[in-house]
């Protein structure tokens, strides 16, 4: 299989062999054009109603690359576990004024004299955003974005995304939201920088067209300190919301405060993802790495299966398994087995074959 790819800032062949392992040649490479790109990690199917989100929820991975990285990073997140690219859209002359767009831009980030030079120098044009999905779909990575604006979510309409981010600068934004739910498209919704207050407002306005949605917690600082993430605002949703499925957006650093998020029950974990935390870029220092990224996968995976049911039950011993005395019980049983006197002289000892659940434990079952 090969395909060239031609855009105004690089020029890439790709060859993929059988086994779908990717080499790049890059022939012309610039420092052109840095984007937002989100990559889900599956989670696994959820027992909900058909009136929620979807029948089963993502996790949310933020990448931040430059162009001529992103075919790399699809196939990083691919062996990762990711399955969906999520970048982020706008039509710059719709979400900014013309003031903002020409005031001097200085900072060690920008990549142009002004705002709107910088803004225009990371915004793809929506040839590169078909391209992208085309490309998404053949390597089998559902694609979509962050509408941030109006015009932004005409288009990720136009070229039918299976749903729709809302950014936090945007939850307040009550027209915008409202025309986004009556487009009845999934929605993901952000809450940094936003009091409950307005979070009600925010489900109330979308419940009112779309019944398929999940809010967010999130503290919109990069990175985040842990004494600043909240995670308990993710109870407080499930309890102010509970007919729809709630997750967290996290800028902090490491994965083990997101695996926390997972183990409260959030059903959406966000987080960016990049090459290299050294890059020019404000949200880099914030970021996973692919190694770290593949860990929070494992990790969650790991969790979910932690989880398991809310019912104390028994369950059997394996064979080579060291007693301990609880284990063990006392009950009257068939066949008779070890006397209740020597229930203290079993603990240490190993079993030599499998004991089922509310089994006797035999002489013969128990070795030295």
């Amino acid at each position: 299989m090969f395909q060239q790819l031609q855009k105004k800032d690089m020029d890439l062949d790709i060859v993929s062999n059988n086994d779908l392992k990717w080499e790049l040649n890059i022939k012309s490479l610039t420092k052109k054009a840095q984007q937002r790109m989100y990559f889900l990690l599956r989670l696994k199917k959820y027992n909900l109603p058909k009136t929620k989100m979807v029948q089963f929820y993502f996790s949310i991975i933020e990448s931040i690359l430059f162009h001529h990285q992103m075919v790399i990073l699809f196939h990083h997140h691919l062996d990762c576990g990711a399955d969906c690219a999520k970048f982020q859209k706008s039509e710059l002359e719709v979400r900014f004024n013309k003031q903002a767009l020409e005031r001097p831009y200085t900072s060690k980030n920008s990549w142009g004299k002004t705002y709107g030079e910088h803004k225009r120098h990371l915004e793809f044009s929506h040839e590169q955003y078909r391209e992208l999905q085309k490309y998404a779909t053949e390597v089998g990575i559902f694609f979509t974005a962050s509408g941030m604006d109006e015009m932004a979510v005409e288009f990720l309409h136009e070229i039918n995304v299976p749903f729709i981010k809302v950014a936090s600068a945007d939850a307040d934004n009550f027209p915008y939201l409202e025309k986004t739910a009556k487009k009845g498209r999934p929605m993901v919704v952000s809450t940094g920088m936003q009091s409950m207050e307005t979070i009600r407002q925010v489900y109330k306005t979308v419940k009112q067209h779309n019944q398929n949605f999940t809010i967010l917690q999130c503290t919109s600082t990069y990175p985040l300190d842990p004494e600043d993430v909240n995670l308990r605002v993710i109870t407080e949703y499930q309890k102010e919301f509970p007919d729809i499925p709630i997750g967290y957006s996290g800028h902090e650093t490491g994965i083990a405060i997101s695996v926390a998020a997972a183990a409260l029950g959030a059903k959406v974990i966000e987080r960016h993802v990049t090459l290299d935390k050294t890059w020019k870029g404000s949200d880099h220092g914030a970021s996973l790495e692919p190694s770290e990224l593949a860990e929070l996968i494992r990790s969650i995976r790991l969790v979910e299966k932690a989880m398991g049911s809310r019912i104390k039950q028994m369950v059997k011993i394996p064979k080579g398994t060291v007693l301990t005395l609880d284990m063990l019980g006392v009950k009257a049983a068939e066949p008779i087995g070890i006397p209740a006197g020597e229930i203290f002289k079993l603990v240490g000892k190993t079993v030599t074959q499998d004991v089922e659940e509310d089994a006797s434990v035999l002489p013969n079952m128990v070795g030295n």
